[in-house]
């Protein structure tokens, strides 16, 4: 479920949404490197800056979830999204998982804009992907058909390694992760799907669930492997980074 095994032709047909918004991850990295631009251009316009959205410039409850403070920023982050994003993306469909992320992202931010004070300016993607470590836990509550028990485990795990190292690590934004798990949970939670939407999906998650399985068992053992340290690796610099 977690593991990529797509070209990158197929990556960009299947996930849509999760790949445009890592090509804007990587766009507004390149704006902030090159010389047109003044680097502190767009963060001083874009990111996220409680006294000038308090002041009317709302946009910034909505662009910090795009702006990165450095490289290894929006690589972990970008990484992340590309390790969690496809299964739910392919499970909602590109509509629902848009609504979900920016949703998760804008509650966090709103979160980060009440209860930190008005000098607080932060950046980065990390509210909204603990809005799918949300989601993903809702479904394991409420919709235990849509994901397996090994895939329910290590989703579990990720996020009490994630809650306890947000805690443990300096510089992180602690609101927004709570509040994007928090928002993400809750929209998950939320019964929006009619009858025949949800038997619709289920049905189609477990045809791609039982693809997913068949072409993971062919996997070699150094595959899992090299895929599970990526993981690791991507949630360590998910929490690292501010």
């Amino acid at each position: 479920m977690f593991t990529r095994t797509e070209s990158f032709r197929d990556f960009i047909r299947l996930y849509p949404i999760v790949s445009i918004i890592i090509a804007i991850h990587l766009g507004f990295y390149l704006l902030t490197s090159i010389t047109i631009f003044p680097n502190s251009w767009f963060f001083e316009n874009l990111s996220g800056v409680n006294l000038y959205i308090m002041e009317g410039e709302y946009w910034r409850l909505i662009t910090p979830t795009f702006i990165h403070s450095g490289f290894t920023h929006m690589l972990f982050n970008s990484f992340s999204l590309v390790l969690f994003g496809p299964a739910l993306e392919r499970i909602l469909g590109s509509a629902r998982f848009l609504f979900i992320y920016l949703l998760s992202g804008f509650i966090a931010n709103v979160a980060t804009l009440l209860l930190e004070p008005l000098t607080y300016t932060h950046v980065g993607s990390s509210g909204a992907i603990f809005g799918l470590f949300g989601y993903y836990l809702a479904m394991i509550m409420f919709r235990k058909q849509m994901l397996s028990k090994q895939n329910s485990q290590i989703i579990l795990t990720l996020c009490v390694v994630s809650l306890i190292m947000t805690f443990l690590q300096p510089n992180i934004n602690v609101i927004a992760h709570l509040f994007g798990l928090l928002g993400g949970f809750l929209l998950g939670a939320i019964p929006y799907f009619n009858k025949k939407d949800f038997s619709d999906s289920l049905r189609g998650t477990a045809d791609w669930a039982s693809s997913k399985k068949s072409r993971i068992s062919s996997q070699s053992p150094l595959k899992i492997i090299i895929w599970a340290s990526i993981i690791i690796i991507a949630i360590l610099g998910l929490l690292a980074q501010k």
